[in-house]
């Protein structure tokens, strides 16, 4: 599934591509799952001969603000993408919603529907942007948010709790794993048992792997590397957590991999032991 980083590699493509060009037709799948709670005719209306004016990534979802006070926010799911293509490109099967311009394409494509397609008409941005938690990276995330978070979460083990988007948006399956990874910490221990060094170390990492993985998977600036994930060093676990019998790149021992919290996760014994 998409996360903070892939998010804003995908933010880029369209905003790259498109920004301050003008929508000259909307093309839309209106019987798509994505557009649950969404009035397809409305981003149609709305959105044809709007100029696109801004883009933001934030958590797991985007948002592009286009004149006319529109917002359009935009959530991967799954198996969510976005891409750039010529303008006269004929949408496909899973092409959900296309924006099209003088010189591009804009599609949303998602094969599962797992992702999600909303739409604000108002001079003010909408609640369901404005209220997802303060970025990782941002001053809000700070070492004693976290130690409460922690805390109020005691029972519940620590890999379950950097998946709660409510204090680590865009955090997903593979950065939760890089994050105990470097922290040595067992993604089954359980939130409460953390000892304050742990808290900070975790807190640590999360805004180094939010960072590392801004700077690697979408880039600097205006440049966007030519595909997901290409330049994410073999050192990080990442390159290793899917494969069978896959070795920890620190300590060369095997890894192992189980359901923790619902979600399948990776971990080194030797690295990461269960106290």
């Amino acid at each position: 599934m998409p996360e903070l980083a892939e998010a804003e590699f995908y933010r880029k493509r369209w905003d790259l591509a498109a920004c301050g060009a003008i929508v000259t037709s909307v093309l839309t799948h209106d019987r798509a799952g994505v557009f649950r709670g969404t009035d397809p005719a409305s981003v149609r209306r709305h959105l044809t001969q709007a100029r696109l004016q801004s883009s933001q990534a934030a958590a797991k979802q985007m948002m592009f603000h286009f004149s006319g006070d529109s917002w359009l926010g935009l959530h991967l799911g799954m198996s969510g993408e976005l891409r750039s293509e010529p303008p006269d490109y004929v949408p496909q099967k899973h092409d959900h919603l296309v924006l099209v311009t003088p010189k591009h394409a804009l599609v949303f494509t998602d094969p599962r529907m797992f992702g999600r397609v909303q739409f604000h008409h108002d001079p003010a941005p909408p609640a369901w942007w404005t209220e997802i938690a303060p970025a990782i990276l941002s001053p809000s995330f700070t070492l004693a948010a976290v130690a409460l978070f922690l805390r109020r979460r005691a029972r519940t083990p620590i890999k379950a709790v950097l998946l709660m988007q409510e204090r680590f948006p865009g955090i997903g399956n593979w950065m939760a794993d890089e994050i105990l990874w470097r922290a040595a910490i067992h993604p089954q221990r359980r939130a409460g048992s953390l000892q304050p060094t742990e808290i900070r170390t975790l807190w640590c990492e999360c805004r180094r792997v939010a960072r590392l993985a801004l700077r690697m998977i979408a880039g600097h600036g205006e440049v966007l590397p030519p595909d997901l994930n290409t330049h994410i060093p073999r050192t990080w676990l990442f390159h290793h957590r899917w494969a069978d019998g896959g070795r920890c790149p620190k300590t060369h021992q095997p890894l192992l991999r189980a359901a923790v919290g619902g979600r399948t996760t990776c971990w080194c014994p030797a690295r990461q032991p269960f106290r």
